[in-house]
């Protein structure tokens, strides 16, 4: 009875030191899940006024360019996929594993090949241990994101774009992550970025573009722009990705916090019985002792 007493004991020590990790870990990533709303709402003025560039001159101009048309046959698909370098985020990372898993299907029931992208450890290691290949990879600072990863991703995205078929090129571009709607509800989502979708992440302006004249040709502005235009669209997507892995973090580590309160009460209960039950031992052979004394 006294071994079954220390091991409760054990337990009980045990959850309560990983209570105080998993509060540790809420209390960072609430803290930081504001600077990282802010780094999202800031990201889209630029954002914005980029796609209205862009539309500008895509969408009011006869022009032939790679990347605003649509190729006469799609043979190969690139996919990047933006997941988490840690865990501890509940789905988050599992979430955005099984919408590119559910995207790759269906581009291969389209007869195209798929080409795969990765940020995040978590993605890496999924494609690591069910030895599929991918072509490249971007892990660290997923709940932090910087620019100039922003930058070098869409660089090689970009020069896959403008490699032919048969070089390894491909000839569409999706990015999978998860969009941040609220602290509660984050989703998985999937972009064609080319060729060219224009889409705004909030239109602040119902009005109908004003028609321009470019200086330099429109081709030439579209190469100037269209880059720049990636690069936003796949940083605001990073950006993204960071809000909501760390209102995952904060959610799943605030219910693990819940559950080792309630582990620690269900072992202080059967404590406490283990405990009652000696007690009553050693009193009923306190009694017997007794009475065979006073027999004899």
């Amino acid at each position: 009875m006294g071994a079954q007493i220390r091991v409760y004991r054990q337990k009980i020590s045990s959850t309560t030191s990983m209570r105080k990790i998993f509060k540790a870990m809420e209390l960072i990533a609430t803290s930081r899940i504001g600077k990282a709303r802010a780094r999202v709402a800031a990201s889209l003025p630029y954002a914005n006024a980029i796609t209205r560039a862009v539309s500008a001159v895509a969408s009011q101009s006869e022009i032939d360019h790679p990347l605003v048309t649509e190729p006469a046959q799609i043979r190969r698909a690139a996919v990047l996929v933006i997941t988490a370098d840690r865990g501890l985020a509940g789905s988050y990372s599992a979430s955005v594993l099984k919408q590119a898993e559910g995207l790759a299907e269906l581009l291969r029931e389209e007869g195209k090949e798929v080409k795969t992208f990765l940020v995040g450890r978590k993605a890496q290691a999924y494609f690591d241990f069910r030895s599929r290949p991918y072509a490249q990879v971007w892990t660290g600072n997923t709940d932090a994101p910087v620019f100039a990863t922003a930058q070098e991703i869409s660089e090689s995205l970009l020069a896959e774009f403008a490699t032919a078929y048969e070089e390894g090129g491909v000839d569409e571009i999706h990015v999978v992550y998860t969009r941040f709607k609220s602290m509660v509800t984050q989703e998985p989502t999937v972009v064609r970025l080319l060729p060219l979708e224009v889409v705004e992440e909030k239109a602040s302006e119902s009005d109908l573009l004003p028609l321009y004249e470019f200086e330099p040709e429109t081709e030439q502005v579209l190469d100037a722009l269209l880059p720049r235009y990636i690069e936003s669209r796949i940083f605001a997507a990073m950006l993204q990705a960071a809000a909501s892995e760390l209102a995952a973090r904060q959610r799943a580590m605030k219910s693990a916090g819940d559950n080792a309160t309630d582990l620690i009460k269900k072992y202080t209960r059967l404590r406490n019985t283990a405990r009652q039950a000696e007690i009553t031992q050693e009193l009923s052979e306190i009694v017997a002792g007794a009475d065979a004394l006073s027999a004899s």
